[in-house]
C-alpha cells in the first residue's frame, strides 16, 4: 500500500460521516412516497389481537414490552401475547405460534435479524407486521419512515398505524465446495463480496459503542483486495462475465446515516435494484463514495446499476454473503428473486398521536 492511500481512505470516511449526519432528514424524505403514502389503509378501530416476537437481549426490550402493554390496555384490548426469540430460533417458530393463535398483527421487536425472521413467516398471509426497532441498523424501519429513535412513537405506529403491502425478496445460497445450501427472505439489501466481508468482520463491541459507524472501521480494513470473476444473469438472460468486488441486491435503498444508497430502489415496485461494484483502487472507492453521498448523476465505470426480478450470480470460488446486515455464509452461487406485495406492514398514520402523555 502506498504512503498516500491511508490518507485517502481516512478522507473518504470523514466526508462520508459528515455528509451523512448533515443530510439525514433531507435524504430520508426521498423514500416516503413508496414507504408510507399511496395505498396504505386504515386499520379497524375495534379490538385487535396482538402478538409480540421480541429479542430479550436488546437493551430496551423490557421498556418496549411495558409500553406495548400500557398502550393495549388503554385501548381496551386484551393483553398481547409475548414470544421471546433465542439464539437457535430468531423468530420463526414464535411467529408461527402467533399465527396459530389468530392474531391480527405480529410486532417484531429486535434487530434486523428478528424482523427478517418474522417477515419470512408472515409473507403471503393477511396478518400485518409491526416494527419495534431495537437493533443497530434497523434497516426496514428506516425505509418505512418508522421513528427508530422514538420507542413510544414506534409502538403507536405498530398498534394503531395504517397498513400496506410491500415487496420481499428471496435468496437461494449454494456452496459447491461444502455442498451446503439454504434459502432465506430479506427485506432491504443483500449482497455478495466485500460488503458481506465487512458485515462479518465488524466488531460487536464497537457496534455497541458507536452503532452503525462500526462498519466503517471494518470497511477500511477490507478495502485493499483483489477483484473476483463471476457470471451475472438478469431475468434468465445470457450470463455476463464480470470482475467484481461486491454485488448488492436492493429491495429498497436507505441505509443508516440517512444515506439513500440506491435512490431508485422502491419497496413496492416489484423489482430489485442491482449494484455491481468493481473498483481497482482507492481512487475508485473515493469516486463511488462521492457519487453516493453527493448524488452525482454521472455514470462511473466501476459502479453499474441494473433492475430485474431475478438475478443469478456464480463464482468459481466461495464468496461471503449477507442479508440485511447479517452474515449468511459463503456461496459459489446465489439466486435472488423479488416477491411483489407479499408482506403487509404497519406504517405511520397521520391521525396517530405519537406524543407520550
Amino acid at each position: 500500500m502506498t504512503d498516500w492511500l491511508p490518507y485517502l481512505i481516512i478522507a473518504a470516511i470523514i466526508v462520508f460521516v459528515i455528509v451523512s449526519a448533515w443530510g439525514v432528514r433531507r435524504l430520508q424524505a426521498r423514500h416516503v412516497r413508496s414507504a408510507v403514502a399511496g395505498e396504505s389503509q386504515a386499520v379497524s378501530s375495534g379490538h385487535q389481537r396482538v402478538a409480540v416476537v421480541i429479542n430479550p437481549s436488546k437493551l430496551r426490550a423490557e421498556e418496549a414490552l411495558s409500553t406495548i402493554i400500557r398502550s393495549a390496555t388503554l385501548a381496551g384490548w386484551e393483553t398481547p401475547l409475548f414470544f421471546e426469540t433465542t439464539v437457535e430460533d430468531p423468530g420463526y417458530s414464535q411467529t408461527r405460534r402467533a399465527l396459530e393463535a389468530g392474531v391480527d398483527v405480529v410486532i417484531a421487536g429486535g434487530g434486523d435479524g428478528t424482523v427478517r425472521a418474522v417477515a419470512e413467516v408472515l409473507s403471503g398471509t393477511d396478518v400485518a407486521m409491526g416494527l419495534l426497532p431495537l437493533g443497530t441498523g434497523n434497516l426496514l424501519g428506516r425505509n418505512l419512515d418508522i421513528d427508530v429513535g422514538d420507542l413510544y412513537a414506534a409502538v403507536q405506529t405498530a398498534l394503531f398505524g395504517s397498513q400496506r403491502f410491500i415487496d420481499t425478496a428471496r435468496i437461494k445460497i449454494a456452496n459447491s465446495v461444502t455442498k451446503e445450501s439454504s434459502q432465506h427472505t430479506f427485506l432491504v439489501i443483500a449482497g455478495i463480496g466485500l460488503d458481506a466481508e465487512v458485515v462479518g468482520d465488524t466488531k460487536d463491541d464497537l457496534k455497541k459503542a458507536v452503532g452503525w459507524l462500526a462498519y466503517t472501521e471494518a470497511g477500511v480494513r477490507h478495502l485493499p483486495g483483489r477483484r473476483k470473476t463471476v457470471t451475472i444473469s438478469l431475468d434468465d438472460e445470457p450470463e455476463q462475465k464480470r470482475k467484481i468486488r461486491s454485488v448488492l441486491f436492493a429491495n429498497c435503498g436507505l441505509i443508516p446515516g440517512g444515506i439513500d444508497f440506491i435512490p431508485g430502489a422502491m419497496i413496492d415496485d416489484g423489482q430489485l435494484d442491482v449494484v455491481v461494484m468493481s473498483p481497482r483502487s482507492a481512487i475508485g472507492w473515493l469516486a463511488m463514495y462521492g457519487k453516493i453521498v453527493f448524488k452525482h448523476k454521472h455514470d462511473l465505470p466501476m459502479m453499474n446499476f441494473y433492475s430485474a426480478r431475478k438475478i443469478t450470480i456464480r463464482s468459481a470460488e466461495p464468496m461471503e454473503t449477507q442479508l440485511d446486515g447479517d452474515p449468511s455464509g459463503a456461496a459459489t452461487e446465489v439466486t435472488v428473486e423479488v416477491d411483489p406485495r407479499s408482506l403487509l406492514v404497519r406504517v405511520k398514520n397521520n391521525s396517530v398521536d405519537t406524543s407520550e402523555n
